[in-house]
């Protein structure tokens, strides 16, 4: 039987809407990464009582539990106390903890408030889990039959607890295989449905099952994720070979990129290889396609300028246009003479020219927009058309990941125009 796994989230700012519970979705997909499932999620408010009933039903249905919230200094952060009371022993000064909050308010010249004292009050039998980063202490404990990992809710510290000592212990308790490795494969232009079915079948060349295939849809991208279990680096090496290559077959040039590499990285990387430079013109995005450019390490040597209006006659008079250049209906011809005309004024080897005609009342989910894109060099334009149905932030998202992927197909060589999953004829 795998092992079940609780979180509980705390706190009044959680259980009222009031901050979207992003440690969640966080801890989950960690936990999913490595193979361990979460059977259930409860959030519970700064209320005692509730608390002390939610630790006592996650320690009699679950084998681990991730605590997350309520270590901090002041009266309504009530896990530790809590704790001890669902664990039946007392609450005790952890000399340890409280000489690393005085160092840590030392080192930034500070002295250290008189309630950060409670910060340092544990369960009597409570394991301290490092924290960095952070003032708040974490810590592991039985209670019931479920061992309780209790964590910060500040998001950075949550993740570096997590990640270096949580998911390790974990791991171990679960008597999964020790070598666990992750694959990740990002695409655009195919939905959930068609890529499931498309890569049907790709587990079983791993006749063990060693290989999980899942996926995490979050618009205009899908990630495809290949889980793999062996017995060592090498084992998992082995089994991962023929299935990323059947998965790279299959989606071919639907890929932006693998692993932590992103498609704004990937075309920049692209540009910079060939001491190219890059000029953007995009109507309706709000710039959203320089900002995925222009900040990365090494854009400074590529990136000339990014142009940004909302009327199409603005941008063609921007680049030197007049109303012959195309300055009335939106065409793919429009956008090319849009790209080589920022191409020549910019003096950029490569323009890129995203330029969208929004239907009216576009918030109502049967309309959508009209995306004419161009990219130009000094020796030719290539361009494409699309329409794609939905709200105006679902025709923005679209325009702009199809404006990166259209360049980064440009220079990869592949084909500019493949029919995607969300446009329509």
């Amino acid at each position: 039987m795998s092992m079940r796994i609780e979180i509980i989230c705390t706190g009044d700012e959680v259980l009222t809407g009031k901050i979207v519970n992003t440690n969640f979705s966080y801890m989950s997909q960690k936990l999913e990464d490595v193979g361990l499932s979460v059977q259930w999620e409860t959030t519970v408010g700064d209320d005692r009582e509730s608390l002390l009933r939610a630790f006592q039903l996650a320690g009699e249905r679950a084998d681990a539990v991730i605590v997350n919230g309520g270590l901090g200094p002041t009266v309504d952060d009530l896990s530790q106390d809590v704790a001890a009371q669902a664990a039946g022993v007392a609450l005790v000064l952890n000399e340890e903890w409280l000489g690393r909050m005085e160092e840590f308010f030392r080192r930034r010249s500070r002295v250290m408030p008189p309630n950060n004292q409670k910060q340092a009050m544990l369960p009597a039998t409570a394991e301290l889990i490092d924290n960095p980063i952070g003032t708040a202490c974490g810590f592991a404990l039985d209670i019931g039959r479920a061992r309780f990992f209790f964590t910060p809710g500040v998001p950075r510290e949550l993740r570096r607890m997590l990640e270096a000592e949580i998911i390790p212990r974990l791991l171990a308790k679960s008597g999964l295989q020790p070598a666990i490795h992750l694959k990740r494969f990002h695409s655009y232009g195919l939905g959930e449905s068609h890529v499931d079915a498309l890569l049907r079948g790709v587990e079983e060349l791993v006749p063990d099952g060693g290989v999980k295939l899942g996926f995490r849809a979050h618009y205009p991208q899908l990630e495809t994720k290949l889980t793999v279990r062996g017995t060592d680096m090498e084992d998992v090496r082995r089994k991962l070979a023929p299935v990323e290559r059947e998965v790279r077959k299959r989606l071919g040039n639907f890929i932006l990129s693998e692993d932590d590499a992103t498609l704004e990285g990937i075309v920049l990387g692209e540009l910079a290889s060939r001491l190219a430079s890059l000029s953007i013109v995009e109507t309706f995005t709000s710039g959203a396609i320089a900002a995925r450019v222009a900040h990365l390490p090494g854009a400074e040597r590529v990136f000339r300028r990014g142009l940004v209006a909302r009327d199409l006659g603005e941008v063609c008079a921007a680049v030197g246009l007049d109303g012959a250049g195309g300055a009335g209906e939106l065409t793919r011809e429009t956008a090319e003479a849009v790209a080589r005309a920022a191409r020549r004024q910019t003096g950029a080897t490569h323009a890129l020219a995203v330029l969208i005609d929004l239907d009216a009342g576009a918030d109502r989910i049967d309309l959508g927009g009209t995306i004419c894109l161009a990219i130009a060099t000094s020796l030719e334009a290539a361009s494409r058309r699309s329409r794609i149905l939905g709200g105006r932030e679902w025709v923005r998202l679209g325009a702009v990941e199809m404006g990166l992927d259209c360049l980064r197909r440009y220079l990869q060589g592949l084909p500019v125009y493949e029919r995607i999953d969300f446009e329509k004829a």
